[in-house]
This record gives C-alpha cells, structure tokens and sequence, in this order.
C-alpha cells in the first residue's frame, strides 16, 4: 500500500479527485484536517496556520520566520497523520513536505483556465473576466509561496510522478489513472522506505519541538539516530543541547541525539 498526494490550483477538480480515489482504494482522505491536529498539537491558531500555507511570505513575515515554523508544525502533523501508509491527501506541498520517502505517488492535478474560470464565475456569480483574474492571482500566489520557502515551482512536473489534466480526460479517468499507479510495485511501502517514513517522523517532530526557539536548526534521523545541525555556533549549540534533554521521553523513535555547530546539514535533513 501506498500514500498519495494529489496537488491542483483552485477549481481543478483535485479534491473531487482524491475523494474518489480514496473511496476507490478504500483510503482516508485528509486535508485540514492536518491544520486542526497541527493547532491542537501545537496550540496556534488555525487561522494563522491556514494563512502560513495559503499566503506568500511578506518581507516582515521572512525577517521574523513564523511562516516557517507553522510550517514545521503542519508537516510534523502531516507525517505523523500518513505514517501508516492508505491516505490520500490534498493540500498545498504534499508532495514536498512528504519527500524523499519512496512510497508516495505525488499527483498534480490540472484543468484548463476557461474551465476553472467558468466554474469560479458560476460559485461567485461574477463575470468570467473576473473569475480568471481571480484564478490567476491565486495560481501566482500558490506558486510564491511554494518557490519562497523550497525554490521550487509549482507548476515544474519533474517535481510528480503523474500529472493529470481534466478536460478530454474526465473526473473518473483521472481516479482510474491514479487509482491504477497507486497499485503498481514501485509505490509498495517495503521495510527500508517505512523506516525512511518513521525517520521523518522522528525528525520532523524534533524540529518542531525546537524551531520557535531555535529557527535555524536543521534535524536529520537515521534509524532513530537524531543529528541537529545548527549554524548559529558552539555556545548556541549548548543551549540546544540543554534543550533537547528531553527531547528523547517525550518524542518517541529517539535512540540518540548529537548536536553539530558546523550547520553543514546533510541531504534529507528537515
């Protein structure tokens, strides 16, 4: 079995599209229901959190980080929430937040403008002029938030495994083509790519343990092996010390924990 993500603009039909591929492989579907366990588990806002995925950060906004670390905090709760593997979810950056575990099938879902404008002028009863501004703006917005905080485009499909166009295609071809991926030997969760699961993780829930302390630390585990890299020097390394103490009671997965002050932190860090 496997995880999916599926990642579309407003009015791509994507959220139509997991539903069904979740009721098809008899999966959870999840979305904000990511924000609600990251703002109980975390005790932030929701409304803050919904603003950290959805707005691009303002120059005062880069200057203070908080984006980044309502971020770490949705991506703690995101991979705790898949952990187990038969889920579908939908929002803004699964495909990122999930990286580098190899039994994710990422899947971006595309419609053409006309159609998205059609249907947002038809919801908001307002021209089609309008509606395809407002698309626009909203597409541009998605994709500076997505290149401000991984220097990535969105809309660069190297960056998925399937991209799916719903226009000659349909709503149902399209859950059959993600349906049938899904199946396919090379997104078997195996043992080496569910431990790469569980150390994210671990990893993930110690940087969120320690960003809004420490913003600049950069978590890597290895079969519960944890090493925080920081860049900010050998006292300031001390004091993350002292403050992972506890890390390892309250964090489950921790077999070790090193702090390095040379924040030359490796690939697959967090």
């Amino acid at each position: 079995m496997c995880i999916i993500t599926i990642s579309r603009g407003s009015y791509s039909s994507g959220k139509e599209v997991a539903e069904k591929v979740a009721a098809c492989l008899h999966y959870d579907c999840v979305s904000r229901d990511i924000l609600l366990e990251a703002s109980d588990r975390y005790e932030v806002d929701e409304i803050k959190l919904v603003k950290a995925i959805h707005d691009a950060p303002s120059i005062l906004e880069r200057r203070g980080r908080k984006k980044e670390t309502y971020i770490a905090y949705i991506r703690s709760a995101l991979v705790s929430r898949v952990r187990s593997d038969n889920v579908v979810y939908h929002g803004l950056a699964g495909h990122l937040l999930l990286r580098g575990i190899p039994h994710v099938v990422k899947v971006r879902i595309i419609a053409d403008i006309d159609r998205r404008s059609a249907m947002e002028a038809q919801r908001e009863g307002i021209t089609l002029e309008k509606a395809r501004s407002a698309i626009i703006a909203d597409d541009e917005q998605r994709r500076k938030w997505t290149q401000s905080l991984y220097g990535v485009d969105p809309w660069d499909s190297s960056l998925y495994d399937l991209v799916v166009k719903v226009d000659r295609l349909s709503i149902a071809d399209a859950v059959d083509i993600v349906c049938d991926a899904a199946k396919r030997e090379a997104f078997k969760t195996t043992p080496a790519s569910q431990q790469k699961m569980e150390d994210l993780v671990t990893a993930c829930a110690v940087k969120a343990a320690l960003i809004e302390e420490f913003p600049e630390v950069m978590v890597l585990s290895e079969y519960g092996n944890v090493i925080i890299h920081s860049a900010s020097g050998g006292r300031h390394a001390q004091k993350i010390r002292k403050a992972v103490g506890a890390l390892e009671t309250t964090i489950g997965g921790i077999n070790s924990i090193e702090v390095h002050a040379d924040g030359n932190a490796p690939p697959g860090s967090v």
